[in-house]
């Protein structure tokens, strides 16, 4: 049964340290398998598009999406391909709660992942699932959208 996991809150310094490579030897144990669950489920729960490793006080190579086809597990992402294109839009983050601001981001990009069990896999993407998985994959480098947010807002917790 999965259960939902504590965030870690900024200015934890977890948020801040670069994630490790899963081995392949790892991705398949029990454990790992349950982590997927349970970040998936802590995603969804805590009204999250995305989670990575790094905010559940992991550093590894791990991120969760949320898609239209349920969640989207991706060991080891990286990407491949980024269009020249950018856009200014609004993001926060699970990690920074309260906080919203203007982050530029690609408009498309290509990462190559592992996927649960393992696989190679590589996924196009533009518009919101781009953005979020900018955002994760900088999560796994210690980076916050704070760090390349304009017009930072702080919101009363009871908006």
């Amino acid at each position: 049964m999965s259960r939902v996991l504590n965030i870690i809150i900024n200015p934890n310094p977890i948020l801040r340290k670069k994630s490790l490579n899963i081995s392949q030897k790892e991705i398949n144990i029990k454990e790992m398998q349950e982590l997927y669950a349970d970040m998936a489920k802590t995603m969804r729960e805590k009204d999250g598009v995305g989670l990575a490793a790094p905010q559940i006080g992991k550093n590894i190579k791990l991120s969760v999406i949320n898609t239209k086809d349920g969640p989207l597990v991706m060991l080891n992402p990286k990407l491949i391909k980024k269009s020249w294109a950018k856009e200014w839009d609004e993001e926060g983050c699970l990690s920074v709660p309260y906080t919203s601001g203007k982050v530029k981001r690609h408009k498309k990009v290509c990462c190559r992942y592992l996927d649960k069990k393992g696989q190679e896999k590589k996924i196009d993407a533009e518009g919101l699932l781009a953005r979020v998985i900018q955002h994760e994959l900088d999560h796994l480098d210690g980076i916050l959208f704070i760090d390349k947010a304009k017009e930072i807002k702080k919101m009363n917790e009871h908006e």
